[in-house]
C-alpha cells in the first residue's frame, strides 16, 4: 500500500468526515486540513494541520509532499470563490497532482441556484491552474431533506412540481473514496452524483410524513425574513427551490453505481435507516 498521504479538507464536517473515516479505516495515511485542529477527528494514520482555505501560505505548507487532495467546498460565505482560488493556487504551488473537488449538480455561470455559479467559477480556476482534476457534482443532499420542514411540519418553497434527484452523503463519500484511491484513472472526469430517482416535494413530504406548500417567490422571501439573513444567503435558499422548479436538479445518473459498484440509495431507503 502506498505511504503517500491523501489530504482531506472539511474533515470536521459531515461529508469530509465520512470520507476521512473511510480512508483511515482502509489504512490510507491522511493529512486533514482544518481551521481548528482541536476539532479534527482522531483517526488512525491521520495528521491534522491548521490550514484555512483563505490562508495560502498555510495551505501550501500543509500540502507539502501531498499528491492527491479532496477539496470539499468551503462554508457558504460571500468570499467563498476567492477562498477557493487561494486554496487552488496554493495546491498548485505545492505540487499537488490530483485534485478531487466537491462541486454541485448543474454548475454553470447562469445556473438558477446562485451557489452553483460559485462552483462553476471554482471548477474553471482549477482547470486554469492545470491540475488533474475530478469534479464530483453532487445533487441536493438527501440527508438534509428532513430539516427542510418547519416546526409546523410544512416544507415551504417555490419548487412547484419540479423534481430533485437528491443523493445520500454516504453514497457521495463512497464515490469520493473510489476516486481518491485511483485518481489518475478518473482525471478529467466530471461525475454527477444523484439518487436513483427524481422526486417532487409533494412526494418527499409524503415520505417524511409532512406537508409541502408551494410558495410564490414573494412568499419565499417573506417566510425566510425571520432569520435576518443577508440578501446573498436568502437568494441562495430561495434559488435552490427555483432551480428545482426549472428542472435543473432532476437529472438521474448511474455515476454512484459506476463508482461504488452498488446502487444509489433512495430517499425512502435512506430515511428508514
Amino acid at each position: 500500500m502506498s505511504t503517500e498521504p491523501i489530504a482531506v479538507t472539511g474533515a470536521t464536517g459531515q461529508l469530509g468526515g465520512r470520507v476521512a473515516r473511510r480512508l483511515s479505516a482502509s489504512g490510507v495515511p491522511l493529512r486533514l486540513l482544518v481551521r481548528d485542529v482541536s476539532r479534527a477527528p482522531h483517526l488512525a494514520g491521520a495528521t491534522a494541520v491548521a490550514a484555512p482555505f483563505g490562508d495560502g501560505p498555510a495551505v501550501r505548507d500543509a500540502l507539502d509532499g501531498v499528491r492527491t487532495v479532496l477539496m470539499v467546498s468551503a462554508s457558504e460565505t460571500p468570499d467563498r470563490v476567492e477562498q477557493h482560488r487561494t486554496f487552488v493556487d496554493a495546491a498548485a504551488a505545492a505540487g499537488v497532482a490530483h485534485l478531487v473537488y466537491i462541486s454541485f449538480a448543474g454548475a454553470a455561470p447562469d445556473a438558477t441556484f446562485t451557489l452553483a455559479r460559485d462552483h462553476w467559477a471554482t471548477e474553471q480556476h482549477i482547470l486554469a491552474r492545470g491540475l488533474d482534476a475530478v469534479f464530483l457534482r453532487d445533487n441536493l443532499y438527501a440527508d438534509f431533506l428532513p430539516h427542510l420542514a418547519g416546526a409546523d411540519g410544512v416544507i415551504r418553497g417555490p419548487a412547484g412540481d419540479g423534481r430533485v434527484a437528491a443523493v445520500a452523503q454516504d453514497d457521495i463519500a463512497d464515490a469520493a473514496v473510489a476516486v481518491l484511491r485511483d485518481p489518475a484513472a478518473h482525471a478529467g472526469q466530471a461525475y454527477e452524483l444523484t439518487g436513483p430517482e427524481a422526486l417532487c416535494f409533494a412526494e418527499i413530504a409524503g415520505i417524511l410524513g409532512v406537508r409541502y406548500h408551494d410558495e410564490t417567490i414573494e412568499e419565499a422571501y417573506a417566510s425566510r425574513a425571520v432569520y435576518d439573513a443577508p440578501r446573498w444567503q436568502l437568494d441562495a435558499w430561495v434559488s435552490t427551490y427555483l432551480a428545482i422548479a426549472a428542472g435543473e436538479m432532476s437529472r438521474v445518473t448511474t455515476h454512484v453505481a459506476e463508482l461504488t459498484g452498488r446502487p444509489a440509495t433512495g430517499v425512502a431507503q435512506l430515511l428508514k435507516k
